[in-house]
């Protein structure tokens, strides 16, 4: 396509097209499965620019993705012969400390908004990986290590600036078009695109983290004996586990400055424990997985909420980590409940208020000759996690596309139908778990 499409005096961002020295790096996403090659990739600068990009796009009847992390494990932050929309340009982070409030723009990542509220001792709750774009994220929902406390990512979200298909840029918050704010939380990209976020901080306090490690066969004995101890951590306290082929993995994070005493006893589970307090910061929490979920591996990954840890559901994990086809092939488990209970499940789009754990089947692998073995084994896992779970899901964390009815449930899903149908009835904004007008 020639760039010669776009006015230079309605967009002041970059323009890359395949000619461009840069295009090769800049069409690759973060999951090594998608290997896209679209006709345009536009960097925006401002919501202006957002504005003249989408308006190109309907004009030319062009796929358009939008990409902020580029973490969308389907590949929707990419296309083929169509526009991208980065808006990694977009990465401002400012902090008012006083008022306990961060504006983050449309493609920050996690980790820029982590250090920039790092000095002022404020968090808002978010993922658990630095390089995920904040956009994607919470638009899903969000959920990480600060859930239990101050609740899901969107439970803080005040109000965003949203460019809409038709161009129009609006502010909304739960005053000013609070259906389309109510579907903004947890429907995900489906209805415009968020150049800015409003989040409310909080005071993180003195942190505590312990990591793990326990003999691989003890995993049914040490999964019950944690499941235990979990239900009764104050929500000050949130824990992970990850169970391989090779070894199962604790991780307890405590904040408010809660003594080590509150998460010592996840290092007990089994007589095989290696690991301990391990003095860590929460902003090397927040990162400490960055390299194993890595720019370019290949991943498949399917999950699900557990109302509760059932001796069925461990049987099941047991079982299918002794099946795995590469080393790194896991299924790992984030607590929730607390904070995130005590908001109406009505109250926002995301649907999964009531469950006490999410779980993933999560295949990560480099070698493209493994693709069959591993994406079956994530498919065939999360079938058999499936039968013990919820019927709602989380739309973030699925290698499958078209998964939006079933995971927002009857109600919801034809709520945001409608909200759809007023904001985006071309289906412009139609690269994601879409929600069809």
């Amino acid at each position: 396509m020639d760039t010669q499409v776009i006015d230079a005096s309605s967009f002041a961002g970059d323009v890359i097209d395949p000619r461009h020295a840069g295009y090769e790096k800049l069409r690759m996403v973060w999951n090594g499965l998608h290997d896209r090659r679209p006709d345009l990739i536009l960097q925006p600068r401002n919501a202006a620019d957002v504005q003249a990009a989408i308006r190109l796009a309907v004009d030319r009847g062009l796929p358009l993705a939008v990409r902020g992390g580029g973490h969308s494990l389907p590949g929707f932050s990419t296309c083929d012969k169509g526009m991208v929309l980065d808006l990694s340009r977009l990465n401002h982070v400012e902090i008012d400390p006083a008022k306990h409030l961060a504006e983050v723009g449309g493609g920050a990542l996690l980790g820029d908004l982590d250090r920039a509220g790092s000095p002022f001792g404020l968090v808002t709750p978010a993922g658990v990986v630095s390089h995920t774009g904040v956009g994607g994220l919470t638009l899903g929902g969000g959920m990480g290590w600060l859930s239990r406390r101050f609740g899901m990512t969107v439970d803080n979200l005040i109000a965003v600036e949203i460019c809409l298909a038709d161009g129009t840029l609006l502010t909304v918050d739960a005053d000013t078009h609070p259906d389309l704010f109510w579907a903004l939380r947890g429907g995900g990209g489906n209805f415009g695109v968020v150049t800015r976020f409003r989040f409310r901080m909080h005071p993180l306090g003195r942190v505590c983290v312990g990591a793990w490690d326990y003999d691989i066969r003890q995993i049914s004995t040490a999964l019950k004996k944690y499941r235990d101890l979990a239900a009764l951590a104050p929500r000050q306290v949130t824990t992970s586990f990850a169970a391989t082929r090779d070894k199962f993995s604790i991780t307890a994070f405590a904040s408010d400055g809660l003594a080590p005493a509150e998460i010592e006893a996840f290092g007990q589970l089994a007589n095989s424990a290696q690991g301990g307090i391990t003095g860590m910061s929460f902003l090397e929490l927040q990162s400490r997985a960055d390299d194993h979920v890595a720019w370019g591996r290949r991943y498949y990954t399917k999950g699900g909420f557990f109302a509760e840890l059932s001796d069925a559901a461990i049987e099941t994990i047991a079982d299918s980590v002794g099946r795995t086809p590469s080393p790194d092939v896991e299924v790992y488990a984030l607590q929730l409940g607390g904070a995130v209970k005590d908001i109406d499940e009505a109250a926002t789009a995301y649907a999964g208020r009531a469950a006490e754990f999410y779980w993933i089947a999560n295949a990560m692998w480099n070698d493209p000759a493994e693709d069959k073995a591993c994406m079956a084994w994530g498919r065939e896992t999360a079938r058999r996690l499936a039968l013990h779970s919820a019927t709602t899901n989380y739309v973030n964390e699925q290698s499958d596309s078209g998964i939006a009815q079933s995971a927002y449930g009857a109600e919801k899903f034809a709520r945001l139908t409608a909200i759809k149908r007023r904001y985006d009835p071309m289906n412009v904004f139609r690269l994601n778990q879409n929600i069809t007008p």
